[in-house]
């Protein structure tokens, strides 16, 4: 296969994916290797986006159980995730991948502030957009803001890359017994409280039937397989196939 199968994605990262083995911040190995794995997908003539957490930096709601006030926790992360918006996209211009920063928090200086029609536009013109500062509302999560991101510039798929290969009943390093499944409905992530997305990305993307690949990040070309259309990791659908044929989200 030489086609991609899609033509515009949102790739979400989480902040930890880019600590890599340390215990926190960013290692810059590993940001090297993310961003050659994106240029691997980009230089098959797809458009990517990207929305990236901050949890290796600061995560607002473990800092909202320590006392401080929610909302002006969940605005520090959101700066942390500026700083690996950053990151990546230093990243991503040393190997000739041309990037935009768009933050929903306005800092000129740094970024350009998130538009919806200019992020499409840049998309267009083969530059990866990178989007910070997740929704630029407290009590949203960066999965949030990647659904919604998605969803605004008619991304195709969201690929979630995360540290395990796929979606499974329960945490498969604590649990050796853990199921892994191939294909879901967004009713079943709900109905089993699956740690996929939140619940408020989950509708999102229920709602504008928009799938979710969630597959790992740290094997070589595994982003460059998806986009080709290989069947690696976990897809959630509105339908899901089986041997009685199909079943339909109720």
């Amino acid at each position: 296969m030489s086609n991609p199968f899609y033509k515009r994605v949102l790739l979400k990262l989480s902040g930890e994916a880019l600590m890599g083995e340390k215990g926190y911040g960013i290692d810059p190995d590993t940001v090297n290797y993310m961003a050659t794995e994106v240029k691997k997908a980009y230089d098959l003539g797809i458009e990517i986006a990207v929305v990236i957490g901050g949890g290796n930096i600061f995560r607002g709601v473990e800092a909202a159980e320590q006392g401080i006030e929610r909302a002006t926790a969940d605005y520090m992360g959101m700066l942390a995730t500026v700083i690996n918006a950053l990151a990546l996209q230093n990243a991503l211009e040393k190997i000739g991948v041309n990037t935009r920063v768009q933050s929903a928090i306005e800092m000129r200086e740094l970024a350009e502030p998130y538009i919806r029609r200019k992020a499409m536009r840049h998309l267009e013109k083969g530059r990866v957009v990178i989007f910070a500062a997740g929704t630029g509302n407290p009590y949203f999560t960066t999965d949030t803001a990647a659904a919604l991101r998605a969803i605004e510039i008619g991304a195709n798929v969201i690929l979630k890359g995360t540290k395990v290969d796929g979606i499974y009943s329960s945490d498969p390093v604590k649990d050796p017994k853990a199921k892994k499944f191939d294909t879901l409905s967004y009713m079943d992530v709900i109905r089993n409280s699956l740690k996929v997305m939140d619940s408020t990305a989950i509708t999102l993307c229920m709602d504008n039937n928009l799938p979710i690949v969630v597959f790992n990040i740290r094997n070589k070309d595994s982003l460059k397989k998806i986009v080709l259309g290989e069947k690696i990791g976990s897809i959630v659908l509105r339908e899901v196939k089986d041997d009685a044929g199909v079943q339909e989200e109720s």
